[in-house]
């Protein structure tokens, strides 16, 4: 039974905050976050007659925006995005793999960086000890190993939605335990 209602114009006043807030950690690129937040608006406005009023609006316009940044990342990787050389990073503020380009230089490392690398690698060790085992096997290997979510997905018996799920678990874990440990 249909119980929320839609209303687009007061939409910006509403949700454009929340929709930023949860498209920037996503992005870590403000121009972007807001043009990815207008299409999900227009989106919308093109889709309101399949709003069936099961959900709220915000959750809703968040299904669009989640497909919105999923669009995005699949397009920076088709063709072009294939022939760059990937690096996973992992922080509290970017998820995911980083560009080449967008990662620093490994030769303008000085001995100071190259110790402070060594002392992360470690506190990373350490903080996956508070991983439970299923956790830290399958962080590892989609993260580190850098195994396709198939794979991992036959392996342990999930779906790509749960296996999402563990790691970004783990990584909320992982955060939080460099966060105390380490910064």
């Amino acid at each position: 039974m249909a119980t929320n209602q839609i209303d687009p114009t007061k939409w910006v006043d509403k949700y454009s905050d929340y929709l930023f807030n949860y498209t920037i950690v996503r992005v870590n690129d403000r121009d972007l976050a807001n043009d990815i937040i207008s299409e999900t608006f227009l989106a919308g406005l093109k889709s309101m007659k399949n709003f069936k009023g099961e959900a709220t609006e915000r959750t809703w316009l968040i299904s669009i925006l989640k497909r919105k940044i999923i669009d995005y990342y699949r397009k920076i990787n088709s063709n072009k995005g294939k022939a760059e050389v990937r690096l996973n990073y992992n922080d509290v503020d970017n998820e995911g793999d980083w560009l080449e380009e967008q990662a620093p230089d490994r030769f303008e490392l000085n001995a100071e960086d190259q110790m402070e690398n060594e002392e992360l690698g470690l506190a990373i060790l350490e903080c996956m000890d508070n991983l439970t085992e299923k956790q830290a096997r399958i962080f590892k290997m989609k993260t580190i190993d850098g195994m396709d979510t198939e794979t991992i997905c036959n392996e342990f018996n999930i779906t790509p939605s749960n296996l999402w799920v563990i790691i970004h678990r783990a990584r909320v874990t992982l955060a939080e335990c460099l966060e105390k440990n380490w910064f």
